[in-house]
Parts: C-alpha cells; sequence; structure tokens
C-alpha cells in the first residue's frame, strides 16, 4: 500500500477523469466533504469536454491539512487546474481516459498512484472504423506501469453494476482501499451516508471497489482481448429452436460456436424460420467444404461463410434501425447511461435523415421498384422527406412511428430491399464457392471480405463499392500462387480508411506488378461446384 507522501506546505493534488452520467461531480464533492469534515482545506474545479462519448470532464481537487495553513499564517491559495507532472492522485472511470491522463503528463513514475477502471466505453471513431477501429486496453495498462508509481485497474464498472449503484460509489472505495488518501475507511464511508441518497447500494459498491484496491496486485494484469463464442446450449425452451441446436451439431466442433451465435442473430433478427434459412445455406457450404479438402484445413471455409452469411443475412434497414431505437432495454441502457434517477424523465434525441432509397426498400419489391425509377413522384418524395430532422423518441407519437415501422419485419421478405440483398448475397456466394472449388484460400478470403458491407444508407454503400472492387480483384487475381494473401492484404487496405485512399494504394501497386487493371477486370470463367444461397 503506497500512500501520498505530504511535504509542508504542499497540497494533496487530485485528477478525476469521468465521463457524462459516471457520476464524477459526486466523487469529487464526496472527497471534498470527507477533507472538510476531518478539519482539512479543500478546493474542487471541473473542466466539461464534449469530444468523447457524452463528454469527458477533469475534476481537479487539492486538499491541504489546517495545519498547514496555520503554520504559513494564511489561507492557503489552491490551484484550479492540474499542471503536468504536478498530480499526486490520479482517477479514471473508462480505461482510454487513463490513457489521455498519461497523455496530458497528469501521470509521474516519482509520485502518481493511478487508479483506472478497465472497462470501456468506446468511442465514435472506435464504433465508426470499416475495420475493427477498437483500441488496445492491453496498450493503455502497459503504459500504466511505466508511468505511474503504482497501477490499480480493474472493472470498477461491472462492480458497481453488480451492487446496483454507479461507478463513482466503486471509485470512491478504490481510493479507500489504495490507502492513496490520508483517511480512514470511517471517514468514506460516513460521507457516503451523508448524502442520503442511495446510501445501500452505494455502500456495496464502495465495500466491493474497496477489496479489489485493497487486494491488488503489484503488477496488474493484462487484459484478456479473446471473444469468447457461445457454446452449443443442450438443450432449447421452444422446440423450433431445439430443432435448430439439433442441425447445428450435425456441423464441425469448430464451426459450431459461429453458427449458434448466428441463429440467436438471426432469430433475434426475424424469426426462427430464417435462421433455418441461414442453416439450410451452411449446409450446402459445408458439403462443398468436404470435397474439396476442409478437413485437413480446419474447415475454413464453413467457419467464414458461418460468421459472415449470419451477417449478410441481418443487414441493417430501416425496419432493424427502428426495431433497435424501440427497445425496453436501449432505454434502459440510456438511463444507466446519463445516471438518471428513477423519478427523473429522459428523452432521447435521434438524428435522422431519411433518403429516398430507403423508402423504396422498405415498400413491396413492385411497388418500391416503381417508385425510385419514377422521376416525378419519386423526386416528389426526395424532396419533402430528404432533410435531417431530430425527433425524440421518447415521446408517443415518435415511439408509435418507429414502433410501427419495427413492426413491418413481417413483411421484410416481400420488400425491395430484401430482394436486393438477397441477390447481392446470392452473387458473393457463388462467387466464392466457385472460386473455392479452384483456389480453397482464396475462396475463404473471398467470403471474409463481406466484412466491408456494414451499416446502412451512405455507409452501407461506401462498403459496398469497396467491396465489389475487391471481388473484381479476386476473379482477376484467381490463378495466382499469392491469390489469397494478396486479397486479404487488400481487404485490410480497404478495411484502413472510409475514403478507401489505402485500396486505391494497394491496387495502384498491384497494376504496376501486374498486367492489366485489377479493378475493372471482367469475372474469369472457373469451373468448380456451386452454392447458391
Amino acid at each position: 500500500m503506497s500512500r501520498i507522501v505530504l511535504h509542508p506546505g504542499t497540497p494533496i493534488k487530485i485528477a478525476i477523469l469521468a465521463m457524462g452520467g459516471q457520476g464524477g461531480g459526486v466523487l469529487a464533492d464526496w472527497i471534498v466533504e470527507m477533507a472538510e469534515a476531518a478539519g482539512w482545506w479543500a478546493q474542487t474545479t471541473s473542466v466539461p469536454g464534449v469530444a468523447q462519448r457524452t463528454g469527458a470532464t477533469i475534476y481537479y481537487l487539492e486538499l491541504l491539512p489546517e495545519a498547514a495553513a496555520q503554520a504559513a499564517g494564511r489561507p492557503p491559495a489552491l490551484a484550479m487546474m492540474p499542471n503536468p507532472g504536478d498530480v499526486d492522485l490520479v482517477v479514471a472511470a473508462e480505461l482510454m481516459e487513463a490513457g489521455r491522463a498519461m497523455q496530458r503528463g497528469l501521470v509521474t513514475p516519482d509520485r502518481t498512484t493511478l487508479i483506472t477502471s478497465t472497462h470501456r466505453s468506446y468511442a465514435v471513431a472506435e464504433k465508426a472504423a470499416p475495420g475493427n477501429g477498437i483500441a488496445d486496453p492491453n496498450k493503455v495498462i502497459d503504459a500504466g506501469r511505466e508511468a505511474a508509481k503504482r497501477l490499480l485497474c480493474f472493472d470498477l464498472q461491472q462492480l458497481a453494476e453488480r451492487a446496483g449503484s454507479v461507478i463513482s460509489a466503486s471509485l470512491f472505495g478504490a481510493i479507500a482501499g489504495s490507502g492513496a488518501l490520508p483517511f480512514g475507511r470511517d471517514a468514506f464511508e460516513a460521507t457516503i451516508r451523508h448524502g442520503g441518497v442511495g446510501v445501500d447500494a452505494s455502500l456495496r459498491a464502495f465495500a466491493l471497489g474497496f477489496d479489489a484496491a485493497a487486494s491488488a496486485p503489484a503488477e496488474p494484469d493484462s487484459i484478456d482481448t479473446s471473444r469468447a463464442l457461445p457454446a452449443v446450449p443442450a438443450h432449447a425452451a421452444h422446440p423450433r429452436v431445439q430443432g435448430l441446436l439439433d442441425l447445428v451439431r450435425r456441423f464441425p466442433k469448430g464451426a459450431q460456436p459461429l453458427l449458434v451465435a448466428g441463429v440467436r442473430r438471426l432469430i433475434d433478427y426475424q424469426d426462427a424460420a430464417y435462421a433455418e434459412e441461414y442453416l439450410r445455406t451452411l449446409q450446402r457450404i459445408r458439403e462443398l467444404d468436404a470435397k474439396t479438402g476442409g478437413d485437413a484445413r480446419d474447415w475454413a471455409l464453413t467457419q467464414a461463410a458461418a460468421r459472415y452469411v449470419a451477417v449478410a443475412m441481418s443487414y441493417d434497414d430501416v425496419i432493424r434501425v427502428a426495431d433497435l431505437k424501440t427497445r425496453g432495454s436501449r432505454f434502459e441502457r440510456v438511463r444507466t447511461e446519463v445516471g438518471a434517477k428513477a423519478d427523473q424523465l429522459v428523452y432521447t434525441t435521434e438524428f435522422m435523415h431519411p433518403r429516398l432509397e430507403e423508402i423504396c426498400g422498405t415498400l413491396p419489391a413492385a411497388l418500391g421498384r416503381w417508385l425510385e425509377n419514377s422521376k416525378s413522384v419519386g423526386g416528389l418524395i426526395r424532396r419533402r422527406v430528404e432533410k435531417g430532422r431530430r425527433v425524440k423518441t421518447g415521446t408517443l407519437t415518435w415511439f408509435l412511428a418507429l414502433y410501427g415501422v419495427a413492426g413491418m419485419r413481417r413483411f421484410r421478405r416481400s420488400t425491395l430491399r430484401h430482394e436486393l440483398e438477397t441477390a447481392h448475397m446470392r452473387d458473393w456466394l457463388e462467387r466464392a464457392t466457385r472460386i473455392a472449388g479452384a483456389d480453397y484460400a482464396l475462396g475463404v478470403e473471398v467470403l471474409n471480405c463481406r466484412r466491408l458491407i456494414k451499416g446502412y444508407s451512405g455507409t452501407h454503400d461506401r462498403g459496398d463499392k469497396r467491396f465489389a472492387r475487391l471481388m473484381s480483384a479476386a476473379d482477376r487475381l484467381l490463378g495466382q500462387p499469392d491469390a489469397a494473401t494478396t486479397l486479404r492484404r487488400l481487404r485490410e487496405a480497404a478495411l484502413a480508411d472510409e475514403e478507401g485512399k489505402a485500396l486505391d494504394a494497394q491496387l495502384a501497386q498491384l497494376l504496376q506488378a501486374r498486367a492489366g487493371p485489377l479493378g475493372a477486370a471482367a469475372p474469369q470463367k472457373v469451373g468448380g461446384p456451386r452454392v447458391a444461397a
């Protein structure tokens, strides 16, 4: 246990970094109240920010014992902002906020105790990245080992949720358990009781945070970033779902967890019949995989298809967006994130920018196609609806409007969008299985290229265009000894940026190295078995 060493006349300096709804202000007020109750001088200030998620704020505190002020013969002058290299305790309510504290120079190896929660609240840039934009949490932990005098990190958000409280309470407990401040546990707990709001839950979260900090290892462990896939359940509550599980068990063991995830996704997206359609498609690919030596290759073709066919079948359309925005779990999650109390109303304001293409996509295929091609009627609707607007989904009017759109999923299979997506998926699978008959590894990479297509509206269109260029490249690469490796490299370049500059650079290099324009070549005719969607 490492306690902050007090120097005569020098205050204890604390920086708290928290996002909106995490109770950073409450945590700062608790520390000030506790210090003042012990006869200390205390001051807190805050600098709000809006760049991260719901806004990250730095709360800065300085604490000075009364004896130091008396020795100086005057009231202390306490600073209002932290200075790099001059902070004793840094508390971060989210892991990347700890990283930003280190970037700002607030954490130093000669004096700073760094306490951080290891949970993540992803930034917009991480969510919007074409590929996997999630930052590596272990880089922050590695940096903390080097930058801090002492590093304490564990999932304080999970501890708070277990206690039915918010993270400010478990952070307060972690500060107490670390022994960094010269106050006993009783003083911390008395401060929570004096607040009079949510006392029991806050004390439970405090105790969990205290124990985690008190027993924390000298060197924190790295975070396991691998994603565990669901095991195949032994039984299902519904007979039809049980039949789907029985079908899943006929596939190779390595593919079964992916298939379970796909079945769950598609039942949630549409219904059990849609999930059964998915398994029938995968069964045909599995049969092809067996014919092309998949057993010796860990069934890579089947596993890639299990992942990306489920994604392709659960495309984001207007119906899906409306469904997700009107779910009770979403309203509860928003209330939790903003720290709303039971008697408070929370209204979520959504920005919507509907396009004619999305409206046509929700109509029956023939009607949607007519409207999309109609210059007069389509143009009129385009001028009326293609406007950015902000709506409150918590109001009765807008909730019912979106709820009605979400209920259209029973008609999804007859819509224009479903017809287009099904045709697109059929072409993709035919290409992948046709190529796999001649070059197994390249066929697997063609399946993996589906990762480029996600989201809806402009995001979907941009991914679709990059995907089309990769499919043309795959046709042209067939027969090359390094075809799979080259296509993988092109896919990684396509995922590197939204504008497609990295992909352009890679294709330009290939254009110089090989004969013929990869981006515009006609597909080659290749023999071998095919699988349709």
